[in-house]
C-alpha cells in the first residue's frame, strides 16, 4: 500500500503537520528549559527531562496498544534504535549544558545545523537525493546560522 505523491508532498499532509508541531514543541523546549535549568546541574536537568519523555513515550505506546510489537523488532532495528538513543542522549546532554552556559538565541541556531548535517548524512548513508535545491537550502541555513550567531 504505497503513498500517493500528493500524500507525501504538500502543505497539508500529515507529515508536514507533525513536522511543524515538532518545530513548535522544540522551540517551547528551548525556552522552558532555559528557565527551568537556572540553578540546576545541566546533567540532572537532562535526566529529569528524560524521565518525563520516557513516561510520555511509554504512555503513548500503551494508549495506542503498540506494546504488542516489541517481540517483532529485529536485531538490526534494536541495534540502530539503541544507537539512536545514545546519540539523542549525547545531544540532549550537550544541548542542556550549552543553553545553561550560553544564550538560547545563539545555541538553538547552532543546534539546528543538525538539519545540514542530516542532509549530508542522509545522502552519504541512506542514498537520498541531494539536489541543487537541497544544497542551496543547506548553504542558506549555514549562512543564516552564522549571521544569527556572530
Amino acid at each position: 500500500m504505497g503513498s500517493s505523491p500528493q500524500r507525501k508532498r504538500g502543505c497539508c499532509s500529515m507529515w508536514f503537520v507533525f513536522a511543524l508541531l515538532s518545530a513548535v514543541f522544540a522551540a517551547l523546549t528551548s525556552i522552558l528549559a532555559k528557565v527551568g535549568i537556572e540553578g540546576v546541574n545541566s546533567n540532572l536537568a537532562t535526566a529529569l527531562r528524560t524521565v518525563v519523555v520516557l513516561v510520555m513515550a511509554w504512555g503513548m505506546v500503551f494508549i495506542t496498544q503498540a506494546q504488542t510489537g516489541i517481540a517483532e523488532i529485529s536485531r538490526k532495528s534494536w541495534l540502530f534504535l539503541i544507537l539512536s538513543g545514545l546519540a539523542t542522549g549525547a545531544s540532549w546532554l550537550c544541548y542542556y549544558h550549552a543553553i545553561q552556559i550560553g544564550e538560547v538565541s545563539k545555541v538553538v541556531p547552532i543546534d539546528k545545523l543538525s538539519v545540514v548535517i542530516t542532509l549530508v548524512l542522509a545522502f552519504l548513508f541512506l542514498h537520498e537525493d541531494f539536489t541543487p535545491k537541497s544544497a542551496i537550502g543547506a548553504v542558506l541555513i549555514t549562512i543564516g546560522t552564522l549571521v544569527m550567531v556572530l
